[in-house]
């Protein structure tokens, strides 16, 4: 009896606990447990239980803790909490918390994120997306436009501006084209296979002169500047970044100092900015230029205040004093970028955005619209990079052979084409449907740094995967291939839009942790408020949620009380799993948090494995919304399976590289029995799923072609050759072609053929004298042949060719 009363106890605290119920409950709990145990089994075991219920109840009862443990708990947090500074302020508050926010309490509401539902593009979107951008990206080819060039054609960037691609965001009430955030990561995913188009129209789109007008702009400044933006009479750039800022924004050293001058004869109140910008895209170019900078009013020419901060003003071209025009050159795409510098450039006050009235406050708009921006332009240009490598990654293993069977069906190549469409199928989960949260009014601040980074790592990896199933195809440079440029410009969307490194690092869990967490900015506030009943409520909330978790956590990782979700059987044991390590990963952030204290910022390592948590969490949690949502295909059950796999795998690796280095060891240990107390049982996709998504795309199924859906897949007359449609119809043939290599193969091995004919062509002549072909059969292989080794098929130069210097050209072989 002692045995059953407690495994009732501990079963209903557990309940309890998982539900978050409260201090009643877990008293109730302990006390009829505590007096049946009294009554009819060990008396030890009953003292244990009331003792147990009476501190429950001094400490988780309001009227009774407030009194003396709450002032005393209150005191030590104002002492250990982290302190923090404006500037992170600022950001904290930037953005809005949705989906991420579940994540963090441990039981995620699926219906909040279902109940969005992703509705498609408008008429208007999609045809322009069908119709505009498909002409834009089959005027380009990458070796005319990196190497050839350097630069768009004069057709396209007339076109582009005729068309109203830089106004994407602009509404239509200015001559924009005002489309949704779907719309515009539809756009970016089609013109994706081109990096220096996609990155040209993205960057106005993007953070700079045009959004921070819509949101912050005057009257006046709207009026100008907003039509002649959206139809390409000014094309803009943002100078943010310079040679001691990039990743570190706020630590810019440009300055503008408030000043009188005599314009035209009269007095003018204004700035005089001295500055020196790098990296700014479009700036050789750019008729206008957005510039941040640090304000300071040293004769208190606009009152008592002497440094403003950050503000954000545009400056036209032509200003005296600015330097513009030169080029950088990115590695990969020469995309337009380069310095912008100024040396006592005088500006009147109203060009800065938004007015005087906006003075100071450039940190809170950027900030603001990256959150906004960031999850689109890069996160868009992978996922539609990734199609492209699915298509030409996929089309050309399947027709180039070796040892007599394409490359296809080699388990190393398979691999690795199983990982790109994995990949892919979840970059495009995860930008769709993030715009489409943006759609519906959120702001996502922590989702847009996991999208940067995590998808931007993706292209890198999923473009050295499809550049090493390519072989010595894509690694000779020319008009024929198709993936080196943007395999080596693959690094500068690694950089830009905050490093990489900082970015997993510093931001998605150090600005998550606050700003995501369902009681810490409470708390914050309730200390900096001095209110100890506010502080009370969150804090024992908080408490409420860790033991929560670790119910949840240990329950589910046993195997017991998953979480109800509203997938279907082929989905719901991933739905469940995210759930399960979602309360895992709030316990350890909590432990995080509780044992390194404001430490935690410099734990740089902890703070990027609890990031790589949120982040597969995340995704997850969108390849889960894709399948829910959209009509599947044949395969695509097999792909969401290896996707989620994968995600869930990362998970937990992160989960098991956290616990191994936290620093404090009892702990960790605590947590390994609690979120891991049967050991690692996420492994990576096994090779069936390999085999199949491999087959899948590298042959003429549905998968293929929803995986290609957003990228260019035709052809036209006067357009640049497209691969992938080119692949296409290879695959559209390939069944009929394989029978036929098969077929001659066979008679060549049995000496029905010469010896002689080594070559498929010749093979296939041999084969029809010799009537193992009909006239048919030898026609169409001589033409899926010529279309195979044309694909095949690399460039090559004049010797002199690559040297900008022939005057240093060596004579290698004299006469």
């Amino acid at each position: 009896m002692t045995l059953i009363l407690l495994v009732i106890a501990l079963a209903g605290l557990l309940v309890v606990l998982r539900r978050e119920a409260g201090a009643a409950p877990a008293i109730g709990v302990l006390a009829v447990t505590g007096v049946l145990a009294w009554l009819f089994a060990s008396g030890l075991l009953a003292l244990v239980l009331l003792i147990g219920a009476a501190i429950t109840a001094v400490a988780g009862l309001p009227g009774l803790r407030r009194s003396w443990l709450t002032p005393r708990v209150f005191a030590l947090f104002k002492k250990v909490a982290p302190k923090v500074s404006e500037t992170e302020k600022v950001a904290l508050e930037a953005g809005t918390v949705g989906w991420d926010g579940e994540l963090f309490t441990g039981r995620p509401d699926w219906y909040r994120l279902l109940n969005q539902r992703h509705t498609g593009l408008s008429e208007e979107e999609q045809a322009f997306v069908d119709n505009q951008c498909t002409h834009a990206v089959s005027l380009c080819n990458a070796w005319n436009t990196a190497v050839e060039r350097a630069d768009l054609p004069e057709p396209l960037w007339d076109y582009l501006k005729k068309e109203k691609f830089f106004g994407m965001i602009i509404p239509k009430e200015y001559g924009g084209l005002g489309f949704s955030a779907k719309a515009q990561t539809a756009v970016l995913q089609r013109l994706a296979t081109n990096e220096m188009l996609m990155v040209t129209v993205g960057v106005p789109n993007s953070l700079g002169p045009g959004e921070l007008l819509v949101k912050y702009g005057t009257d006046e400044q709207k009026d100008y500047y907003l039509p002649r933006l959206a139809d390409g009479r000014e094309i803009p750039c943002f100078g943010l970044t310079g040679p001691r800022a990039g990743s570190d924004a706020t630590s810019l050293p440009d300055t503008g100092i408030v000043c009188k001058q005599e314009v035209d004869g009269k007095e003018v109140l204004g700035l005089r900015l001295n500055f020196e910008k790098r990296w700014i895209t479009l700036a050789p170019v750019a008729t206008v230029v957005g510039l941040a900078f640090r304000m300071f009013d040293p004769d208190g020419l606009l009152g008592d205040t002497k440094d403003y901060g950050i503000t954000c003003a545009l400056i036209p071209r032509d200003t005296d004093g600015m330097e513009i025009g030169r080029r950088h050159c990115p590695i990969g795409t020469p995309f337009m970028n380069g310095p912008i510098r100024g040396k006592d450039v005088f500006i009147p006050l109203d060009y800065i955005i938004g007015g005087q009235d906006m003075a100071g406050q450039g940190w809170r708009m950027l900030v603001e619209c990256l959150s906004v921006g960031r999850c689109i332009t890069l996160p868009s240009g992978a996922a539609g990079a990734a199609a492209f490598a699915v298509g030409t990654a996929g089309g050309f293993t399947r027709v180039r052979r070796q040892f007599n069977t394409p490359v296809a069906e080699m388990e190393g190549v398979q691999e690795a084409l199983a990982r790109i469409a994995g990949k892919t199928y979840i970059a495009q989960s995860a930008v769709n449907h993030t715009a489409n949260m943006i759609d519906n009014g959120q702001k996502p601040a922590v989702p847009s740094a996991i999208l940067k980074y995590h998808l931007t790592e993706f292209q890198r990896g999923i473009m050295a995967d499809a550049m090493d199933v390519h072989g010595g195809k894509t690694v000779t440079l020319g008009p024929r291939n198709y993936l080196g440029i943007g395999y080596s410009g693959a690094a500068v969307s690694i950089t830009v839009e905050g490093a990489n490194i900082m970015t997993r690092s510093l931001m998605i869990f150090g600005q998550g942790a606050i700003r995501c967490h369902p009681c810490v900015l409470d708390e914050l506030a309730a200390k900096d408020n001095d209110d100890i009943n506010a502080f009370d409520t969150a804090f024992f909330r908080h408490a409420g949620l860790i033991f929560g978790n670790a119910a949840r956590a240990f329950t589910q990782a046993l195997g017991v009380g998953h979480a109800d979700v509203p997938f279907d059987h082929a989905s719901r044991r991933y739905a469940q799993a995210v759930a399960r390590f979602s309360a895992a990963f709030g316990l350890c952030a909590d432990a995080a948090m509780t044992t390194l204290g404001g430490e935690l910022k410099m734990r740089e390592l902890i703070s990027a494995r609890l990031g790589d948590m949120l982040s597969n969490l995340y995704l997850a949690s969108m390849v889960l919304k894709q399948w829910h949502e959209t009509q599947s295909v044949a395969g695509e059950k097999e792909l969401m399976q290896y996707s989620l796999t994968l995600l869930l795998h990362r998970t937990e690796n992160a989960l098991d590289e956290f616990l191994q280095n936290l620093p404090n060891r009892p702990v960790a240990a605590a947590l390994r029995a609690l979120t891991l107390p049967l050991g690692r049982r996420w492994k990576a996709p096994g090779d069936g799923l390999t085999h199949a998504l491999a087959k899948a795309i590298s042959t003429d199924t549905p998968l293929r072609k929803k995986l290609l859906a957003s990228i260019w897949t035709g052809e036209a007359e006067d357009a640049e050759e497209n691969p992938v449609a080119r692949y296409n119809r290879l695959l559209a043939g390939y069944d009929k072609a394989e029978q036929l290599y098969r077929k001659a193969n066979k008679a060549y091995a049995k000496g029905e053929l010469p010896a002689t004919a080594l070559h498929p062509e010749e093979r296939f002549e041999a084969a029809l004298a010799a009537g193992v072909f009909t006239e048919d059969e030898a026609g169409f292989m001589r033409t899926y042949e010529q279309e195979v080794l044309e694909m095949l098929t690399v460039d090559d130069f004049a010797f002199d060719a690559f040297a900008r210097d022939r005057d240093t050209l060596i004579d290698h072989n004299p006469a």
